[in-house]
Parts: C-alpha cells; structure tokens; sequence
C-alpha cells in the first residue's frame, strides 16, 4: 500500500453561479489543472470542498466523478465525516468501494462523545474498513481535541496511520511528529515549517490556487534546498496569512478565480468577498506573479 507523502489538495466543488448546481465539468478540469501541476495526492469533499455544505448524494458523485477521472493517476484521499458511526461506516464503505486510498474522518462532532467514545468511534470505523484512516483535528470546529496523547492511544487502531492537524500550533505540530505516526499540516501559515519539523506533507486548501508553488515548497524541503524554499515561503506567505483571517472558503475560490480559472461562488449562506477584501487578496496574491530572484 502507498504511504501517503506530499501536497494533499482539498478539492474546490465548483458550482454554478446560483451556488446550487454542482459544475461537474468545472470539477473534473480543476481536478486535471492540480494534476497538470503536479499536485501529489487529491481529496474530495474536504473541507475546502463544502462539504458541509453538500447534499448527502452531492458527496457520493463528487467522490465518484473524480475517482472515475483520475482512474488511479494520483492516490486519492476521501473526506467521510459523519456524527454518528454507522453514517461515517456506510460513507467510508463506499470511498473504499470506489478506490479511495485512504479516508479522512472527524470525530464525531457537536455535542460528540468523551474520550471513550472518540476511540471507540474510531475502532468502529477501523473494523469496517480495510484502508488507511486519517484523523482530521480541527477543534475550533469539531469541539473534540486530538491531543498528541489521544492520537497516540489512537495510532494503536489498525488502520490508523495520519492525521491532518490544522490547530495552528507548531508545539502541537512538533508534539505529533514525535508520536511517530504519519503527520499532515493542515494550517496555511504553517506549511514551510511543518514540513520542516518532519511532516509528510500538507492537507492544504491554498493549493487550489497555487498548486504549483505548493508543490516547488514540498520538493525544496524534500531535496534540503532550504534557501529556495525560503524565498519561495516569503512569496506564499501574504496569502496564507489572508486565507487564515478571512472566510476561508469564499477566500481560496476567489484566489483559484484570480490565479487561473472561474470556479463559482460558496455555496449558500457563506457570501461572496467584498470588493475592498478583494483588492486585499489581490495585493496578497501579487508576490506569487512576480518573477523569483
């Protein structure tokens, strides 16, 4: 089984310009541009993908239409979160069913269990399916911690190999990498220096819009061309740091329109960018187009 290394890009889902309708062939020539550039590993229905936000059988054919195109050019990671157990086993069962290389899953989320059950939870799920889970730790979301300590007990699960740790914290991220499990960064503003401190790569939503930087950060690090990487991350941070204090979503879509193609508003009721936040993300954007030293 491949192990899981490199930029992760959580799919935009593309909509029309109502917000409501999926745009499948806007999907697939996004899925084809990350590809084109480079980009290691896909995930759909992430949470760059609104997932959230999608119709149940929305993120079954997005899970599907993008399995089918990519027909095994890239390994491929599937976000099944659910709240309960049997819907979060039934949507893994159907990533597994489709191709997916591994699946990315919360914890079980609002109002979610103790300790106890999050482990439990994650043992249900682990007997259910035969590929590699990766935890995905966003507390100011999900309301459940994934301490070094808990994802330690949880590394212990057959079938748990990654997390994806987007709490933003380097300590944390550091404290992870020690546990010896797999660790993908998930904070925009820390993707240089979580590679650094020994991740395997990024779970990263700006790589929609950057899918090319993104990947010349991964292989500068990787090849230990740290001055490069340096001057490449001082480019990249402006609109890391705009991603991390605006609406992310509505941010990152508005980037992927500006760098190199129209791929819809948020879906609903997350609201387009002002046009003054705009001009910001455009200022934010303008050291990635000009030329490197």
């Amino acid at each position: 089984m491949t192990l899981l290394e490199g930029m992760c890009v959580p799919i935009c889902t593309p909509f029309d310009a109502s917000g409501e309708r999926l745009d499948e062939v806007g999907l697939l020539s996004h899925v084809d541009h990350m590809v084109e550039s480079g980009v290691h590993i896909i995930m759909t229905c992430g949470g760059t993908g609104e997932f959230a936000y999608l119709r149940p059988e929305e993120r079954r054919l997005v899970h599907e239409k993008v399995a089918r195109h990519l027909n095994g050019q890239r390994p491929m990671v599937m976000h099944t979160s659910a709240i309960n157990t049997m819907d979060a086993i039934d949507l893994a069962k159907h990533a597994q069913g489709i191709g997916a290389s591994a699946v990315m899953v919360l914890p079980p989320y609002f109002e979610g269990p103790d300790t106890d059950g999050v482990i439990s939870f994650y043992e249900s799920l682990a007997e259910a399916v035969d590929v590699p889970i990766m935890v995905y730790n966003i507390p100011v979301h999900s309301g459940i911690d994934i301490t070094p300590a808990l994802f330690t007990r949880l590394l212990e699960i057959d079938n748990i190999e990654y997390i994806k740790d987007s709490t933003g914290d380097m300590i944390r991220i550091q404290e992870l990498v020690a546990t010896g499990g797999r660790i993908f960064n998930g904070a925009d503003p820390l993707a240089f220096f979580g590679l650094l401190a020994g991740c395997e790569g990024c779970v990263w939503g700006a790589v929609n819009a950057m899918p090319a930087p993104a990947v010349a950060l991964f292989n500068h690090v990787r090849h230990n061309e740290l001055d490069a990487a340096r001057e490449l991350w001082k480019r990249m941070l402006p609109s890391q740091l705009f991603f991390w204090s605006h609406v992310y979503n509505a941010a990152v879509k508005a980037a992927v329109g500006m760098r190199s193609r129209h791929i819809g508003p948020c879906r609903s009721p997350v609201q387009p960018l002002s046009d003054e936040v705009l001009a910001e993300l455009a200022k934010a954007l303008a050291p990635l187009s000009e030329p490197a030293d």
